[in-house]
């Protein structure tokens, strides 16, 4: 009885200190902090169709016969190569075209199959190949939806800023793709979701439950664009976006306002591009130490038109893995030793305290 007692005294002692200090938990981001990194690529009708973009290999063609082209095995096994865990695929960007049938997208937008949406399902054939390696997938969307097309962005209503009518219309897009795949999709990076073009929680909360409709399982983040540092958004995220233009910042903890804390990034001098401005060790420890401090980091590199990544970007991401292991064996000690600043994270304010 009296040990009873005790633990009920402990566990009343406990609860404030953690209800006010401790992680929230997002069991649903587990999968996504164990990974700990993995592989974002564009793919898009401006790069692999682009005659004038290296992407492309100089090829020209229509979008479906673009589409059909691409070999999903070969993206998968290069994937597994390097020992990413997850990757990140563009649905689409700015302009009509998507990878992936759509009767909603076809029946608002005045398009026949096969004009705009690609008459090959991309999307479940990249899940089949992934699936097979054990490599999940997400996918990129817009909030801005096909705004650079006339005819599409007019139909679906696109105007700055957005509204409530164009935000349904344009997630239950998403919708119909969330509800075929269910769980191959394991999340969804949206961007262009900017408070500045109207967007708020309301908005995105409508959106958010749109992207899961297929799999209520499935972790979503809205791009508010690219912050000083990382941030958090709004209540509908699981994740944040992370967008930054270089690997540089540390989080704090795994957890950002309730958000669990990632940062994408390129390798190249910008977007979709070859080269990398990061040594081998320099990327392998920064996702080490973003991994110990309970953060996740995706990775973009350059994809070609065929489903091959750029060779030298490939090499840097296989190193990643050995790197981590590497250091997980042997942490790095303290300079000089007892050095109680060593890798400390200096504290910061949230984005809602900022605003």
């Amino acid at each position: 009885m009296r040990a009873v007692l005790f633990l009920a005294v402990l566990l009343l002692a406990v609860l404030p200190f953690t209800f006010v200090q401790g992680e929230p938990m997002n069991p649903n981001t587990d999968w996504f902090h164990d990974a700990g990194w993995g592989v974002f690529v564009h793919y898009l009708y401006g790069l692999q169709n682009g005659p004038e973009s290296i992407n492309s290999l100089g090829i020209e063609t229509s979008w479906d016969e673009c589409v059909a082209a691409f070999d999903t095995e070969r993206f998968a096994e290069q994937l597994a190569e390097v020992g990413a865990p997850y990757v990140i695929f563009t649905v689409m960007q700015v302009s009509k075209y998507m990878i992936a049938p759509n009767t909603t997208y076809d029946a608002i937008s005045g398009y026949k199959p096969g004009e705009a949406c690609a008459s090959r399902d991309l999307i479940y054939d990249l899940s089949e190949s992934l699936s097979k390696r054990g490599i999940k997938l997400m996918l990129y969307y817009t909030g801005d939806g096909p705004r650079g097309d006339g005819q599409a962005g007019a139909a679906f209503g696109w105007q700055d800023p957005v509204t409530f009518d164009f935000v349904k219309q344009w997630s239950d897009v998403a919708r119909e793709y969330s509800e075929r795949y269910g769980q191959r999709i394991s999340g969804w990076w949206v961007d262009g979701c900017y408070p500045w073009i109207g967007y708020t929680d309301e908005k995105l909360a409508l959106f958010a439950e749109a992207l899961k409709a297929g799999n209520s399982k499935s972790i979503v983040a809205f791009n508010r664009g690219v912050d000083p540092v990382v941030m958090s958004y709004t209540p509908a995220d699981d994740y944040t976006t992370g967008e930054q233009n270089s690997f540089f910042e540390l989080p704090a903890g795994r957890w950002l306002d309730g958000e669990q804390w990632h940062i994408l990034s390129f390798l190249g001098p910008t977007w979709g591009q070859p080269g990398c401005k990061y040594t081998k060790r320099e990327l392998g420890e920064y996702v080490w130490e973003v991994n110990q401090r309970g953060g996740v980091v995706s990775i973009e590199v350059m994809l070609y038109r065929d489903g091959e990544l750029d060779r030298s970007q490939f090499e840097l991401l296989k190193a990643v893995g050995h790197i981590k292991a590497e250091l997980d064996a042997n942490p790095p000690q303290p300079v000089p030793p007892g050095n109680l600043a060593f890798r400390k994270q200096i504290g910061r304010a949230s984005c809602r305290e900022r605003v």
